[in-house]
């Protein structure tokens, strides 16, 4: 994968009755689980899963910061894309712009900073650089 290359991933999926609450309209907490099942895939379709992260560096990531904007509800059965971005990529931290939009327009925009950290002890640790190449990929063209 060249480091230098734009790319912001998009995950597609449809929003079920328990993500939403007695009005149909998703609830404000899923927009998270939605952004993380979004960050989960965008690193496994660069190659480089979290789970083998974790397994072979013994380091992980956890959110740091997490600053969410809603704009308008998403409702059920709304098919849902979430596009996640690269802002930065430090030695030790990832800051990521995720976008929820769905057939009116966006829905929430997510800023969420990742710390990478030693498994057990959750001590700052620097990100791999296998992993630390990729997430640079994810880095939009206007670099953020």
């Amino acid at each position: 994968m060249n480091p230098h290359a734009a790319s912001i991933h998009r995950y597609s999926f449809r929003v079920y009755y328990e993500d939403t609450d007695a009005g149909g309209v998703v609830y404000h907490a899923n927009y998270l689980r939605f952004a993380e099942r979004a960050r989960t895939e965008a690193l496994r379709d660069a190659g480089i899963p979290h789970a083998e992260m974790v397994e072979r560096c013994s380091v992980m990531f956890m959110v740091h910061r997490a600053e969410i904007d809603y704009v308008r509800p998403a409702m059920l059965d709304d098919l849902l894309v979430v596009e996640t971005e690269a802002l930065d990529v430090g030695g030790a931290s990832v800051v990521l712009r995720q976008v929820v939009r769905g057939p009116a327009g966006i829905c929430a925009s997510l800023r969420i900073r990742l710390a990478c950290v030693a498994i057990g002890g959750n001590k700052p640790a620097r990100i791999p650089p296998r992993w630390r190449e990729a997430m640079a990929g994810m880095r939009a063209e206007t670099g953020g």
